[in-house]
């Protein structure tokens, strides 16, 4: 069973512009990878872990990944299945993901804390044949929560498990274990599906963002070309986009030596940027803020990370400046699961204060409009708007095609949902959003999927989540809940946070503060007005 999806249109005289700039090749993902990790087998590669730390070379993770693509091939794997993973940033989880692509397989990564009803979902819309997983980690026993679920999935055929695989799985060995090996990519179509990333926006369930080999690898080479500075140690996990791209490809586009970590605790990463002479300052704000506020940071650390390259959650200008006093420059990036890499700066290009202060502009071979709510565009300069835009790194659809539809304009533009303005030098900045979502710490958090389990909590009679102001994390879910006349006592966070956790929703998800109300600021039509509550946050903040 393949991904069941029906892919965007794409105007012929942009593809024929992207293919005639070389955004977009023949190559696929996969041999564009295995091509990269060869040409430098010395290069080294490091996982870091208290419980599964692993130390070896390009040339090793290659030779790793073309046997792990053999013992895929013998689980009858083969170019356009589904393969799932749901790991942390462990080395099974790069011999994996380059060993699928090197048959030319779809890869659906899992973010390694969600629970079991996102797991669920994600793989039965994606219809995964095959999953590995680990046995537990930091006390998610993934074992335990896929018996309670996977006899659900017809398509899924096959588990594979990193440690103790228990009687019913089978080990990850045995995909590793045996001489042959795949030593060339499988040929697949440029327009077929690579990777299904998930993503949390308006909807209840995640959505399914399915990118094509054209389309991921325009946006690896589009980020290591504007990637400077010392090697990152990347903290993100690989089951989200921000933690796959920045772990596992651009590095190895760039043949620099590649750094992950499965946990970040900030003394540890202090510690390991002196240790190996990495930067950490890659990512969403609380990344960074996290390592600032450690009693062990030091100069130089500072000097270690010359630029921050800050994504995924909003800035603070407080951040911003903090930065700035510490001697180090920042540039901001705009983008999504959707678009990964729509607009941002350079420091040794870009003026100071637009790196600052600015989402940066359009990157190569982006067009950005910003439309109000007529459907114009917004044409003076600093007028609001919702951005639209298009690109080569563009996603090719959701896997749902009614979210297509609704996401993509008859002319191939993605309508992202968010606002912004433009200045006169065509420096972009996110101002609001339309999509109701929390970016918490780089995550987005649906408040769709928050609200529905939290109106069946008994005496809530109505709620709203949204996105209160963190200096932490960038964001942080805020419940808003009205209750049932005659309720006492009312719900408190603690009972909210066990309802939530007995339904299943990661831990992540939960509100992190509650304000019980005795009605809503609401339109004519009786909605909810979700913006007059963040107002009033961002007022307290």
């Amino acid at each position: 069973m393949g991904l069941d999806w029906e892919p965007r249109a794409v105007a012929p005289e942009l593809a024929s512009a992207y293919r005639r700039d070389g955004f977009w090749t023949d190559e696929s993902l996969g041999a564009l990878l295995a091509g990269r990790l060869a040409a430098r087998r010395g290069q080294s590669f490091k996982f870091r872990s208290d419980v599964h730390p692993w130390t070896g070379t390009f040339g090793d993770v290659l030779d790793g990944s073309r046997r792990v693509a053999a013992g895929l091939a013998r689980a009858g794997i083969g170019a356009g299945d589904v393969v799932a993973f749901q790991l942390p940033n462990w080395v099974e989880a790069a011999l994996l993901f380059y060993g699928a692509s090197l048959l030319g397989a779809v890869v659906v990564p899992i973010v390694h804390f969600y629970g079991p009803k996102e797991v669920r979902y994600v793989l039965d819309r994606s219809g995964a044949r095959l999953l590995v997983t680990a046995d537990s980690f930091r006390g998610i026993d993934y074992l335990s929560m896929l018996e309670g679920l996977v006899d659900d999935l017809g398509a899924l055929e096959h588990v594979y498990v990193v440690g103790d695989a228990r009687s019913r799985w089978r080990p990850f060995a045995d995909l590793i274990d045996g001489d042959d090996r795949v030593d060339e990519a499988t040929a697949v179509d440029p327009a077929s599906a690579a990777l299904v990333a998930w993503t949390s926006g308006t909807t209840s369930n995640p959505k399914g963002v399915v990118h094509s080999q054209r389309t991921f690898a325009a946006e690896a080479r589009q980020l290591s070309a504007a990637r400077s500075g010392p090697p990152n140690l990347m903290g993100a996990p690989v089951g989200h986009g921000i933690g796959l791209l920045g772990g596992l490809i651009v590095p190895v586009l760039d043949g620099s030596p590649t750094q992950m970590i499965d946990t970040w605790e900030p003394g540890v990463v202090l510690a390991a940027m002196l240790e190996d002479k990495v930067s950490a300052a890659t990512g969403a704000t609380f990344f960074l803020t996290s390592l600032l506020d450690h009693p062990d940071f030091a100069p130089e650390h500072a000097d270690l990370m010359p630029v921050a390259s800050m994504g995924g959650a909003p800035v603070p200008r407080a951040v911003a400046e903090r930065i700035v006093d510490l001697g180090m420059s920042m540039i901001r990036m705009y983008g999504s699961t959707e678009h990964p890499s729509t607009t941002g700066s350079q420091a040794s290009v870009d003026p100071p204060e637009k790196g600052l202060y600015t989402d940066g502009r359009p990157l190569a071979g982006v067009d950005i409009r910003l439309v109000d709510e007529d459907g114009n565009d917004a044409a003076e300069s600093g007028a609001p708007g919702e951005i639209w835009s298009r690109g080569p790194d563009l996603f090719e659809g959701y896997t749902d095609p009614a979210l297509t539809s609704a996401a993509i304009s008859d002319d191939g533009w993605y309508l992202t949902g968010d606002i912004g303005v433009l200045d006169a030098d065509g420096y972009l900045t996110i101002t609001d959003r339309k999509k109701d979502i929390i970016i918490r710490g780089g995550e987005n958090v649906s408040a769709a999927e928050v609200e529905e389990l939290l109106l069946r909590m008994p005496g809530v009679a109505e709620v709203a989540v949204v996105a209160a102001p963190d200096q932490r994390l960038g964001e942080h879910a805020c419940a808003f809940v009205r209750v049932l006349p005659g309720v006492d006592p009312a719900p408190d966070l603690d009972g909210v946070r066990t309802h939530l956790g007995k339904a299943g929703l990661a831990r992540q998800k939960w509100p992190e503060e509650l304000r019980e109300v005795a009605d809503f600021p609401r339109t004519a039509s009786g909605k909810i007005q979700k913006f007059a509550l963040r107002a009033q946050l961002r007022g307290e903040s």
